[in-house]
């Protein structure tokens, strides 16, 4: 594999030749760079272009495997890429489907059915789009049954809202109303019922004061370990898709 070295760095990269490219196309993707040229263009030709890009692809280089050094991250969502679900890192299967729309299974992994008809360039916002209606609906079913679980005891709130919320994992108003934040689809279940029943005892006590962690206690005895999991797992819940950087050399 050809390397390209900017200062101390280098960078390996795939070359491809490619009978109808009119100009030379570089993309970075988190997995490698990937050269793309004229069938006819010549050693000298290719070395003179990335030798006038590669301040641009050191940069890009660097900023895309920081950000999957992050987290979770995607670059296409094919077959063998993995996403977390409750605690655990599981693959997904995608293929062509029969239905206009993308369905989704899961046992013990993702299948899912993409519609036959749909473009390659359309395909991941398509499938991205669903998996994540998809556990957003799984989260709210999950919630919901701790929630009936535990409204005993002065602990039925006026409702409960699964969101996409920023910086809580969740929250309990003056009005009663509780919200869980959507991204603990990606912690373990029983993290999860622990961020319920912490938000469900504030109907009782709302400052986190002995009284109120000894309500959690009650019912989840074990409080202390899924809390400090959620503490030092929380860059990890969710994925994110890393878009592919391209650009052409005129």
């Amino acid at each position: 594999m050809p390397v390209l070295t900017v200062g101390d760095t280098e960078i390996p990269y795939v070359l491809k030749r490619s009978p109808v490219a009119r100009r030379a196309r570089i993309t970075v993707m988190p997995d490698e760079v990937e050269v793309v040229v004229p069938e006819l263009a010549t050693d000298e030709q290719i070395a003179r272009a990335l030798h006038r890009k590669r301040a641009w692809i050191f940069e890009q280089t660097r900023a895309v495997q920081a950000k999957a050094a992050k987290g979770h991250v995607i670059h296409r969502f094919a077959t063998g890429a993995k996403i977390p679900y409750r605690g655990r890192l599981m693959k997904l299967t995608v293929v062509p489907g029969d239905d206009a729309l993308v369905g989704i299974t899961y046992r013990n992994g993702f299948l899912i059915e993409y519609p036959q008809a749909a473009s390659p360039a359309s395909r991941d916002a398509l499938i991205e789009s669903a998996l994540r209606l998809w556990l957003m609906k799984r989260v709210r079913e999950d919630v919901g049954e701790f929630a009936r679980r535990y409204a005993g005891d002065g602990l039925k709130p006026k409702s409960i809202l699964v969101k996409n919320q920023k910086h809580l994992w969740g929250s309990c108003g003056q009005d009663r109303v509780v919200n869980l934040n959507w991204k603990l689809v990606f912690a373990p279940k029983a993290v999860l019922e622990y961020a319920v029943v912490h938000e469900l005892c504030h109907l009782k006590h709302r400052n986190h004061d002995d009284a109120f962690w000894q309500l959690v206690g009650c019912h989840v005895p074990d409080w202390r370990e899924r809390k400090l999991w959620l503490e030092r797992n929380e860059h990890l819940l969710g994925f994110e898709k890393v878009e592919t950087v391209i650009d052409r050399i005129g």
